[in-house]
């Protein structure tokens, strides 16, 4: 338990057998029992699944393809555009540092689908522990609670999800509750 007024609960930790669950008193005061054992029970399914550390992996897996690849892009831009022939000129450490920031930015929607698809698989596990009916009851009552959704830099702590579309939605941890809730109905 956590102190904090909002209403979330989270999983942390690298091994399931590491792993932590954190609940608000928020959380705890705003839900129904069954509730908040569904709720838990997505906590449980994330440190079961093994998800933070999955996560944790791609993570890195990504930032060393954006590493590697902004170096060979810098490296051919040096040789082939600017034709310098012994060590690495301006246009090598210019293009890698524009590159790392173009492959940074596509690699975090890379791992951002993936948080989004976890946060569905943890639903259904929230869903098979508590019963599919009290999970889509909590999420229904967090969508209640949550009108709107977390400050960006917190948005990877709470069960809310995001709004929007376009370009924002390629960056949001948590899909929006509304298609979490259609995607569990589907699934009974």
């Amino acid at each position: 338990m956590y102190d904090s007024p909002e209403v979330t609960a989270f999983a942390t930790g690298m091994t399931r057998n590491s792993s932590l669950i954190a609940v608000s008193p928020g959380l705890l005061r705003n839900l129904t029992r069954e509730d908040a054992e569904a709720v838990l029970g997505h906590e449980v399914a994330h440190a079961a699944n093994g998800d933070m550390v999955t996560l944790a992996l791609i993570q890195g897996v990504v930032n060393t393809f954006v590493m590697f690849l902004s170096r060979v892009i810098g490296h051919l831009v040096d040789r082939v555009v600017f034709k310098t022939e012994r060590g690495q000129g301006p246009a090598f450490f210019v293009t890698m540092i524009v590159a790392e920031l173009v492959l940074g930015v596509l690699a975090s929607s890379i791992v951002m689908w993936f948080s989004r698809r976890r946060e569905v698989v943890a639903d259904a596990g929230g869903a098979n522990l508590a019963g599919r009916r009290h999970m889509i009851a909590a999420l229904e009552r967090l969508a209640g609670l949550h009108p709107q959704p977390l400050p960006d830099k917190m948005a990877a702590f709470g069960i809310a999800g995001g709004v929007g579309g376009g370009l924002k939605r390629l960056f949001m941890t948590h899909p929006p509750l509304e298609e979490r809730i259609a995607a569990l109905k589907a699934a009974g």
